[in-house]
């Protein structure tokens, strides 16, 4: 029986890719199967998934594993050598005029709002009149489709993915692609890949501004962006901790050490303000944001304060400057989504006009 069924596997992943792509494949007795799929940077991302569901597809298998793997990566582990070869220069940034003033949001650490900022940031620009457009730079956690309430595959037309519209901002995101439930256990190559064909591959079209959500961090998807395209500015989220502030200083310098201009600091959970009576309460130690600006020499953009509800709107997919814009935390990210269009339109000739 193994033997039936892994010809009918191999006959699956046949016919949807070459067979030069599928390396180890094993199957056991009771319906296990683990293969290692070699994707290159000129694969689609989606074929990883698509081969997952081919074998799925097969009658008698119960688990599929797949080991993702950049081929041009794997032949030179354990090749002979007898000195170090030149690293390749690091590639340089295009300009994407299309998309207009790009902006990257990023974090030290998880957890400290990133990606509702982004969201809140984007749809209170469209609110404002601007073309907008959001990536969801965020490949091990993406959150956007959930905030923006929307969870549909995108579709390709003429070669191009089309992106997808909710509260008038453009969005794309590796959630909208890979099953909710999928592990994202990728290196560094399938990573910049992804963040390429997501700015190259999707049909955005014309736009004012172009927001990144990034994972936590200074890995792999911060450092692709910065070498993909041209930044115009980043965003510094963090909470008004030490533990998080000193985080966030790490990220900060990533971007001052690729060049890149960072715009501001916003603290989140800047204390809690109370529904009944609008007193406003520090549930945390005060100033982080502050101090964290002082130290980078950048201004203090912002302080959104905890607010009931808030979670349960960003769980329905209702960023809550459109679902109470005028709640404090709503006025406090509106206030920051001016301040950082201000900002992100002096650098640049010919500024964009303001929406009344």
């Amino acid at each position: 029986m193994p033997s039936d069924i892994h010809a009918r596997i191999a006959a699956a992943l046949a016919a949807l890719t070459r067979p030069d792509k599928v390396h180890d494949l094993v199957v056991d007795d009771d319906g296990k199967v683990s293969f290692t799929f070699h994707l290159t940077r000129e694969d689609p991302a989606t074929l990883v998934r698509d081969a997952r569901k081919a074998v799925q597809a097969v009658a008698g298998v119960r688990d599929v594993k797949v080991n993702v793997m950049d081929p041009g990566t794997a032949a030179t582990q354990g090749a002979p050598h007898t000195h170090a070869p030149t690293p390749p220069p690091p590639p340089t940034p295009q300009e994407m005029p299309h998309l207009g003033r790009v902006l990257a949001i990023s974090s030290g650490k998880g957890g400290v709002g990133k990606s509702t900022v982004s969201a809140n940031l984007a749809a209170a620009l469209a609110q404002a009149g601007h073309r907008v457009g959001l990536m969801d730079g965020d490949i091990y956690g993406p959150n956007v489709p959930r905030m923006m309430g929307v969870d549909d595959k995108p579709p390709v037309v003429g070669g191009k993915i089309q992106p997808l519209l909710a509260h008038g901002v453009k969005l794309m995101s590796l959630g909208f692609i890979v099953e909710r439930e999928a592990p994202a256990i990728w290196r560094g190559p399938i990573i910049m890949k992804i963040i390429q064909q997501f700015l190259r591959d999707v049909a955005w079209g014309e736009l004012d501004y172009f927001l990144v959500d990034l994972p936590p961090g200074t890995g792999d998807a911060q450092l692709s962006l910065a070498q993909t395209i041209h930044l115009h500015g980043a965003i510094i989220v963090t909470t008004p901790q030490e533990m998080a502030t000193g985080d966030s200083l790490r990220g900060a310098k990533m971007f001052e050490r690729v060049g890149v201009n960072v715009l501001g600091v916003v603290e989140n959970m800047s204390g809690y303000v109370c529904p009944h009576c609008g007193t406003h309460t520090e549930l945390f130690l005060a100033g982080g944001g502050e101090r964290l600006a002082a130290e980078l020499g950048v201004p203090l953009l912002g302080q959104v304060p905890l607010q009931a509800g808030m979670a349960q709107l960003a769980d329905a997919g209702q960023p809550i400057v459109v679902a109470a814009p005028d709640s404090p935390a709503a006025r406090a990210l509106i206030d920051i989504a001016t301040h950082t269009a201000e900002l992100l339109q002096a650098t640049r000739s010919g500024p964009l006009p303001i929406a009344p």
